[in-house]
């Protein structure tokens, strides 16, 4: 008769080992030999898979489906990215992406360039809900605009990045916005009424740096031949035509109206598709390569094609792999519980209400480091610092906030996050290389921080909410 092994709880120190692992594994493979952060992830999570095995008492089976889970949950995520792949190929060679240059070109000077860029894509991630689709559409048009006027490519990704989050956090049609009040048990416009205070702020001091390097840049002139390049190298590769902004304002239209995410992005290859044919006399075998492997500029001017050639569904392959990389590792670790004693020990130092905000956002962060999932930062620390916060009287509000100041926010700026990795593969540009740059994204989990320990605006529960809480209570002790 076979001896069936019995789980039980990681010690802290054995939590942390698949976790030191991948520092180990990771830092020196990126900073010294050049490597890509694949197989580190991959050896952290064998590490966690037989620590699990050999000392928590897991089955491989219940490993495995701890790992097909998480990666579920990131499924629709790594759909949307191949269809963003399909959508830059596709209107590059349509002349969309071509055509939003030219005219932005010819628009915007170095001076407002970084304001207007973060102004732009905050407002329409914030009519979307969606990150993903403003980096995808609008900051490709933009990191090349700021590359005709001379302004480093890691700056302009920075300001594409906090006004794409920016919207992501406060729009009603994000899915971390809906997520997040979920988890805290908030009132969906209450929460974004209340990440304004902290949001809001945030934006307001990102706008104010983007507007001092902007004047750092308006003092020196602007390369009028080098503009008048890429102007004619544009003009002469493609067919400009105002006509051909319809694409990306009738995606933003469709997500507006609630049409599904990958239907309304699906739509959008087809514009694109469509656009290429009437426009730039593509065939559809042209086509269907631009959508499957990108496009390939040969307008020979060298700045003008190595921004255009890029896009194509393969092309996002490389971060596919590492999104499912990292849900692998994060599944691991969420499933053998060892992911929950990492921060139930984060939440023993939660003495006040300041470190209990502080403890929430650096949960989210770690988690968003150790999973690379936005959902699962968002998720985790919501289910675990419920309790903390109504046992201190307060409001729900205050611990979705908190999440998304930290959860939804800072998962761009780790490369082996699903957000991170799908803004370099869109952008081109490295997260270590932005993330200097994208004040929003930096600024604010300190200011929730700050609002935490002063006590600016932090909400106590109603009698209501205290009666509901402790009635909740005695149901889980009744069960």
């Amino acid at each position: 008769m076979s001896k069936v092994k019995t789980k039980r709880e990681a010690s802290l120190f054995e939590a942390l080992i698949p976790i030191l692992v991948l520092i180990g594994v990771l830092i020196p493979s990126i900073l010294v030999f050049g490597q890509d952060p694949h197989i580190p992830i991959v050896i952290a999570a064998v590490v966690a898979a037989a620590l699990a095995i050999t000392r928590l008492g897991y089955t491989w089976n219940e490993i495995e489906e701890g790992i097909l889970k998480t990666i579920n949950m990131g499924m629709q995520a790594i759909i949307i990215l191949m269809i963003i792949g399909m959508i830059i190929g596709t209107w590059i060679l349509g002349g969309v992406v071509p055509t939003m240059i030219y005219y932005g070109l010819q628009i915007l000077s170095p001076a407002i360039f970084l304001v207007a860029t973060a102004v732009i894509c905050s407002v329409v991630s914030l009519a979307t809900g969606s990150s993903w689709t403003t980096a995808g559409t609008v900051g490709i048009a933009l990191l090349g605009v700021g590359q005709g006027l001379g302004i480093p490519v890691a700056i302009v990704a920075g300001a594409i990045i906090s006004g794409a989050y920016f919207g992501d956090k406060m729009s009603p049609l994000s899915d971390t916005t809906n997520l997040a009040p979920a988890m805290a048990g908030s009132n969906l416009f209450d929460h974004i009424r209340h990440m304004a205070l902290t949001t809001g702020p945030s934006l307001l001091i990102a706008l104010v740096l983007y507007g001092f390097i902007g004047m750092r840049y308006a003092g020196q002139s602007v390369n009028d031949s080098q503009i008048a390049d890429i102007l004619t190298a544009l003009s002469s590769g493609f067919n400009i035509n105002l006509l051909l902004l319809l694409p990306p304002v009738l995606v933003i239209a469709m997500v507006i109206f609630k049409v599904p995410a990958i239907p309304g992005l699906i739509g959008g290859v087809f514009l694109g598709s469509i656009f290429a044919v009437i426009f730039q006399g593509a065939d559809f075998g042209a086509v269907i390569d631009a959508a499957n492997y990108g496009f390939v500029s040969e307008t020979g001017l060298e700045l003008v094609d190595d921004l255009l050639s890029r896009g194509g569904m393969q092309d996002m392959m490389w971060t596919v792999s590492l999104i499912i990389a990292a849900l692998s590792f994060g599944g691991i670790l969420e499933s053998t519980g060892m992911l929950g004693v990492v921060a139930g020990n984060i939440l023993k130092l939660a003495v006040n209400t300041g470190s209990l905000v502080l403890a929430t956002v650096v949960s989210c962060f770690v988690v968003n480091i150790i999973t690379g999932e936005q959902y699962l930062s968002v998720v985790i620390p919501g289910r675990m610092f419920k309790d903390a916060y109504a046992d201190r009287g307060l409001a729900p509000v205050n611990l979705s906030r908190a999440l998304e100041d930290s959860g939804t926010i800072t998962s761009p700026l780790i490369p082996w996050n699903t957000c991170g990795a799908f803004m370099y593969g869109t952008l081109g540009v490295h997260p270590f290389a932005y993330a200097p740059y994208a004040f929003l994204n930096l600024i604010n989990p300190f200011v929730s921080i700050f609002y935490g320990f002063t006590g600016i605006s932090m909400i106590k529960m109603t009698d209501a909410e205290i009666a509901a809480y402790e009635a909740s209570k005695h149901h889980s002790v009744a069960k």
